[in-house]
């Protein structure tokens, strides 16, 4: 399987944060899964792509070209896809993915999330997406859902598009176990 994982690429992040992507990583690399994700060397990024292959597994990046540069892309990929821009980046990481993990990031991966989450209420696909809430990370963003689903925003029915769990073994859980929910229509 070809699991896509959205994640910081600083380095100056808690250290836990490295731990559960290392973490994360060995095990898709235990499980013979694919690693496809941004392409750095760098922060959580380098973390769990250096765990998938130190755990047996396969690493693609997708990296668009303003990033392809020494000491940012990671140059160790079983394969590196540059692209021209971040759009073209992230399309054909949907695209070539069979689920979606997201461990703790900046504004790219919170852009990253909310768009599998947006192509999910409009049934394009019924991919996983679990969020791996290290530290209580994503717990202020499962909260604002809260409130798009008690304010009419979004429809309380869209809690099952994604998932939020605390460890990645939890993760790797989800996906395994994945049926995907029937869904209402998106619009009210």
């Amino acid at each position: 399987m070809k699991i896509c994982v959205f994640c910081s690429s600083s380095d100056a992040v808690d250290g836990a944060y490295h731990e559960a992507a290392a973490d994360l990583g060995s095990r898709l690399g235990a499980g013979g899964h694919t690693l496809v994700y941004g392409g750095g060397a760098v922060g959580l990024m380098g973390t769990v792509a250096r765990g998938t292959q130190a755990g047996g597994g396969r690493v693609i990046g997708v990296i668009p070209s303003f990033m392809n540069r020494p000491g940012v892309a990671y140059g160790k990929a079983d394969e590196l896809i540059v692209t021209d821009g971040m759009r073209e980046r992230k399309s054909l990481m949907e695209a070539m993915s069979d689920a979606f993990v997201a461990l703790p990031g900046g504004f790219g991966t919170l852009e990253e999330i909310t768009e599998v989450i947006t192509l999910r209420t409009f049934m394009v696909w019924a991919k996983p997406l679990v969020l791996v809430n290290t530290a209580g990370f994503y717990s202020p963003l499962r909260e604002l859902f809260e409130r798009y689903y008690k304010e009419n925003f979004a429809k309380p029915e869209f809690r099952v598009v994604c998932a939020f769990v605390d460890t990645p073994a939890q993760a790797m859980d989800y996906i395994k176990g994945f049926s995907p929910p029937d869904l209402v229509s998106k619009w009210f």
